[in-house]
């Protein structure tokens, strides 16, 4: 009985362990699919921006989930140790039991035998001794009690044996159903925290690839920009040597006549004209600029109809022109709608709606302005220039100019574009920068014109004689009298575009006027030898404060010429000794 019993608690207690080993094998079941999913979400799109990053974080993940198996198989192979080690201790007492028993059942069958024989020996010699004590009933009884006390031993130690077969076996249950839950908690842990890792992992994989797809868009959009640009310099270059080179051409064409003598001198002129124009640098009303591509599209006309009209070596002014008339833009890109020379489309502002006929028409134009003007080639910029104001005004300015001054002049053109808006009713007349406006698009209009800084003294020359500045203080915004030197230069500057293009301030006080300068970098003091155009600052109460300003006319002979506003209330001309104590210092503008 005791037997059948150890065996079912061994019996139970392998079961359990069977139990154990299941569980094992579904825990490892249970990892392996989640490690597949994991991959899976891993891998979903290889060729996607985030695949190295993913890549990487598949390997971090697969290493966090084999170490939580291996540490799940550590624990169970550990609990199933446990337990065979505790079977094994079991079966060691129910062998020293079995032994046992078998000893006392050995002892126990010696002692029947042993009363057996003594009870037959007193038998056979009970009639002998039949005085003798009856001991026959006393073996018996001994006997009886001797049994009752083995099988008390053994019920005894069947049941001890089987309380601790069972309290062990119980206990290594329990200790391995116990190491079963703490692995598969565990485990789930360390598989939530990996699939936590991976996603957190994945969008910040996700989110790093899109900066650094932004990020590479963004440097190709600036190599791109950066290529456009070179390109632009280099077209910009190449056309500028282009258009040395045709220069060139026509100057040899147009002064052969002249002897070589005359044509080498011109070259070198030209040359060193368009070497400055193409690496001098610098910025101002006279920096060159190249025509738009849509310009220099239009030269082979430009060329025919140059060369039919007899003015082939100025195709590179026509070109200029053409750029400050339309950019070689529109049906009309010369704008000769309204030129006399338009006999086929209406004389209105953008009449012409064929673009060959309006390169046709305004180059007819502009050479009868070369003409009348007496343009004697590319480089005789004062006639060009007189030509070029006489194609914005009409050939009436170019004929009244040289009755009136001998010539062009940014001062004449002003006061032309004054009357004749006066005379029609307007309220302005053509553009009186169109000389600069034009010259900036001309090869050798930078190396052959003046500075910019004669139009503000021609300005200022116009206005001579003018009593109590209203025409200048009004300008400025006030609406009574103040003190307006100030507003007079600022007026004149104003004239020639200087404040629009930044060269000048606006300003109608004298200390913040010459505050500009200095925080600009363009200032001298009085000991400084000015130049025509620079704008001369005074201080007569030698208190190291600016009281007045003007214009510099000129200078010679160590005698600084100004022309100055507000001075006895009119516009007049004045002169100082270079160093003079009355100076405060000078405003030199990047003309």
């Amino acid at each position: 009985m005791a037997d059948i019993k150890t065996r079912d608690a061994v019996r139970g207690t392998i079961k359990t362990i069977d139990k154990a080993a299941i569980a094992s094998e579904r825990m490892k079941t249970a990892y392996a699919k989640t490690k597949d999913k994991a991959e899976q979400s891993c891998y979903a799109d290889e060729n996607s921006a985030t695949e190295y990053a993913a890549d990487r974080i598949s390997y971090a993940a697969d290493r966090a989930k084999d170490e939580g198996i291996h540490q799940f198989n550590k624990q169970g192979q550990k609990g199933v140790k446990t337990t065979q080690e505790n079977i094994v201790k079991a079966k060691d007492k129910i062998a020293d039991f079995k032994q046992k028993r078998a000893a006392k059942a050995a002892e126990h069958k010696a002692a029947q035998n042993m009363a057996e024989q003594h009870g037959l020996q007193i038998r056979h010699g009970a009639a002998s001794r039949s005085s003798a004590p009856d001991v026959s009933q006393t073996a018996k009884s001994q006997l009886i009690k001797t049994r009752q006390q083995g099988q008390k031993t053994i019920k005894t130690t069947a049941r001890n044996v089987e309380k601790t077969v069972k309290t062990t076996a119980k206990g290594t249950v329990k200790i391995t159903e116990k190491g079963i839950k703490t692995a598969e908690a565990t485990s789930k842990a360390a598989i939530k925290t990996t699939e936590t890792s991976v996603k957190t992992a994945q969008a910040a994989a996700k989110a790093s690839a899109k900066a650094t797809q932004q990020a590479t868009q963004a440097a190709k959009a600036t190599a791109k920009a950066t290529a456009e640009a070179t390109k632009a310099t280099v077209r910009a270059t190449i056309t500028a040597v282009k258009a040395i080179i045709a220069g060139t051409k026509a100057l040899i064409s147009a002064l052969i006549a002249g002897g070589w003598i005359a044509v080498v001198i011109i070259l070198i002129v030209v040359l060193l004209g368009c070497a400055v124009s193409l690496f001098g640098g610098g910025s101002g009303s006279n920096a060159y600029t190249p025509v738009s591509a849509q310009v220099e599209a239009y030269e082979p006309l430009i060329q025919q109809y140059a060369k039919q009209h007899g003015i082939p070596e100025y195709v590179e002014l026509i070109k200029a022109v053409m750029m400050q008339e339309s950019g070689g833009q529109g049906s009309d890109p010369m704008q000769a709608s309204e030129c006399g020379y338009n006999t086929r489309y209406p004389n209105t502002p953008n009449g012409i709606t064929d673009p060959e006929y309006s390169i046709n028409v305004g180059i007819q134009n502009l050479a009868a302005c070369l003409n009348a003007a007496e343009v004697e080639n590319p480089i005789d910029m004062e006639h060009i220039k007189l030509a070029l104001q006489g194609y914005n005004f009409g050939n009436g300015y170019i004929s009244w100019a040289k009755s009136n001054y001998g010539g062009y002049s940014y001062a004449n053109a002003v006061e032309f574009s004054t009357t004749q808006a006066a005379r029609l009713g307007w309220d302005s007349y053509g553009d009186t920068q169109y000389v600069a406006h034009v010259l900036r698009y001309y090869p050798y209009g930078r190396a052959f014109t003046s500075g910019g800084n004669q139009a503000i003294v021609e300005v200022a020359l116009t206005q001579l004689g003018n009593e109590g500045g209203q025409p200048y203080w009004s300008w400025y915004g006030f609406d009574g009298r103040v003190e307006w030197c100030a507003c007079f230069v600022s007026w004149c500057a104003d004239q020639c575009g200087y404040i629009e293009s930044g060269l000048i301030p606006k300003f109608a006080g004298c200390v913040d006027g010459a505050n500009w300068f200095k925080s600009n970098g363009q200032w001298q003091d009085r000991s400084y030898e000015p130049s025509a155009g620079d704008i001369i600052f005074f201080d007569w109460e030698g208190d190291g404060e600016t009281d007045h300003v003007g214009i510099v006319e000129r200078v010679e002979n160590g005698t600084v010429y100004t022309v100055e506003g507000n001075s006895g209330d009119a516009c007049r001309q004045n002169q100082y000794t270079v160093g003079s104590s009355s100076i405060y210092g000078y405003g030199t503008p990047s003309y």
